[in-house]
């Protein structure tokens, strides 16, 4: 439909994913897009699959979310025409264990305010002084029902997703005179990598958190991301809640004999 065509998309965690899928979604719409993760040989992939199947323009940048230095150094690598993002989609994020505060690793609790928190703030913070200057952008922040309500040995991680709510509000009264959107897209269930990389690899612990349940698809999130990005120029959409059918909120799901 090419709602976007030419229009300079940022997707973080692109290697991956929700973010994988947002990359899928919009290169149909004729953005070109910037691709962003630490799995380098992955956005190779990535951008010729979608050069084959959409003729997609694509810049790829590889780097650590948590470090500051790293992103300030790819994002200044690129291209001065690529640096007038239209939208930045910030959907790096992750969970790393399951564990009563007192029981849990500091280290992992580190990784997830590094990447969930600090990283989308750096990256961000990078981006938007353009956006700030051209008076136009659009920031959809990946956010989680569990930065609406808390759930049992998710305190760090749901810490990080209020944070993340947070910010986009503050951002959004921040922005308000620079005519500058800002989304956030919170999705309760999603089967992706998520589990696996919470559970440290274990792939049958990982299983076990969907079984049940149809859970969303990334695909089910990105085309709510689209959604965001391709209302009219006085629209904006502030928040987006979605679920599985089976799930209420992060505390009520149903499940279905197996």
């Amino acid at each position: 439909m090419n709602r976007l065509k030419n229009k300079i998309v940022f997707i973080s965690g692109a290697s991956s994913g929700i973010g994988m899928a947002c990359a899928h979604a919009f290169a149909p719409e004729g953005a070109k897009l910037i691709l962003a993760a630490r799995r380098k040989e992955r956005l190779d992939q990535l951008a010729v699959e979608l050069k084959e199947k959409f003729n997609t323009e694509a810049e790829i940048l590889s780097f650590d979310i948590q470090n500051y230095k790293e992103i300030k150094e790819s994002f200044a690598s690129l291209p001065e025409e690529w640096k007038d993002i239209d939208i930045l989609i910030n959907s790096a994020g992750l969970a790393k264990g399951m564990q009563k505060l007192n029981e849990g690793s500091p280290e992992d609790w580190d990784v997830m305010i590094d990447t969930n928190v600090k990283g989308l703030l750096y990256l961000t913070r990078e981006v938007l002084p353009y956006m700030v200057k051209r008076e136009s952008g659009h920031i959809i922040n990946l956010g989680s029902t569990a930065g609406h309500d808390v759930y049992p040995l998710g305190n760090v991680y749901c810490a990080t997703k209020f944070a993340v709510n947070a910010i986009s509000q503050s951002l959004r009264i921040d922005l308000l005179d620079k005519s500058i959107k800002v989304s956030s897209v919170d999705p309760g269930m999603v089967e992706t990598e998520f589990s696996v990389i919470r559970f440290f690899g274990d792939v049958e612990r990982a299983k076990n958190v969907y079984k049940g349940v149809e859970p969303l698809t990334p695909q089910d999130v990105a085309d709510a991301i689209l959604y965001c990005a391709t209302r009219p120029k006085h629209v904006n959409i502030n928040e987006i809640i979605l679920t599985p059918i089976a799930q209420a909120q992060s505390n009520f799901v149903v499940r279905k004999a197996t």
